[in-house]
């Protein structure tokens, strides 16, 4: 209820007090004999003055009751308001967060699936095939590691230093002749990261991926 509505209704209630005691002092003097007075209309403007006091305290009573109502329920609503706010930022905020979590994990499986040919690995004076399998995981990513693993499984069983006897061919993608992959790195006798990144540019360049390497190799045991 707004504060014009309570004005109307306490201004409504004063001018039905008055219009009540104005028929029941016409109907008393009636009964007396007295003579009669011209009786005001309903609607005569009735002057807050000429109502008896103890019934303009009780009124100026029910208008601050009714307003203090309303003003409870203006504070509740608002509060009511601003708690649904809260709740939608909150809710917005993990939304918000959630999709860029998404998106970051997206992103990082994406990078893995791509490899990274720019990986760099602490030099070692060996290396075991666990950890050379590890290198072509970061070099070649998940997506065409299979594809390569099938090919080195099969050229070199994963010895980095592996020669063949009869052709020269040397290292984990028997590069012929090795001495090829110093177009990598000048230390590809001995570093298994510097053979698959050179296996891994000759796959691209030639057979457009390692899957498609793979693709050729079956059919013809070679690449």
């Amino acid at each position: 209820m707004s504060r014009i509505s309570v004005r109307g209704l306490a201004v409504a209630s004063a001018t039905a007090v008055t219009t009540v005691g104005a028929v029941v002092g016409v109907a008393s003097g009636a009964e007396k004999g007295g003579p009669s007075e011209p009786v005001e209309a309903a609607g005569t403007t009735t002057l807050l003055a000429d109502i008896p006091e103890g019934q303009q305290v009780q009124q100026a009573s029910l208008t601050e009751q009714i307003q203090a109502q309303s003003d409870a329920a203006d504070t509740a609503a608002r509060q009511s308001a601003e708690q649904a706010a809260r709740l939608q930022a909150a809710k917005d905020a993990s939304a918000k967060k959630k999709a860029a979590d998404e998106k970051a994990a997206k992103a990082r499986e994406e990078a893995a699936s791509r490899g990274d040919s720019r990986a760099t690995f602490p030099v070692q004076s060996s290396y075991s095939i666990a950890q050379v399998q590890a290198m072509a995981k970061q070099i070649v990513g998940s997506g065409q590691f299979a594809c390569f693993s099938n090919i080195v499984t099969r050229e070199s069983g994963w010895r980095y230093t592996a020669v063949n006897p009869s052709s020269g061919a040397y290292g984990l993608v028997q590069a012929n002749p090795g001495t090829k992959m110093a177009s990598v790195a000048t230390d590809w006798r001995t570093n298994p990261a510097t053979q698959i990144k050179w296996g891994l540019n000759y796959m691209n360049s030639r057979y457009g991926s390692p899957c498609g390497a793979w693709q050729f190799w079956q059919a013809h045991n070679y690449y």
